[in-house]
């Protein structure tokens, strides 16, 4: 998950350093404007074996996951004229080809997409 959300330590960073994707108790800027609830499904790639009991792999793919999540949040994000997005929900399951062999994570995502609100002077 991103790490980058603005605390009470840093609360005037500049627009173009804000992170644009935040996760379930990071709350984005105060005077964001809510444009509406959406939802993205997202894969990691997949492994050989499979994930039962094995953390290494299930963490790889996890992480993997979350990146490629943040990824195509930002491309949702610019493609829908806003600038954040909050992750209010993640289901994340396991998938398994039997054939290939092969495992990996599926997650869906519910976030909530805001813009910039009007500077306030």
């Amino acid at each position: 998950m991103s790490t980058t959300a603005i605390t009470a330590e840093q609360p005037n960073l500049t627009a173009s350093r804000r992170p644009i994707v935040f996760w379930h108790r990071q709350l984005p800027p105060l005077d964001a404007e809510l444009l509406g609830e959406h939802v993205l499904e997202a894969t990691s790639g997949r492994v050989q074996g499979t994930l039962a009991h094995r953390d290494e792999l299930w963490d790889r793919c996890y992480r993997e996951l979350i990146a490629n999540t943040e990824a195509r949040i930002g491309q949702e994000v610019a493609r829908l004229g806003g600038h954040y997005a909050h992750v209010l929900d993640e289901s994340i399951h396991s998938r398994r080809d039997d054939i290939a062999g092969e495992a990996w994570l599926q997650g869906r995502f519910t976030y909530v997409l805001y813009r910039r609100g009007a500077t306030i002077v």
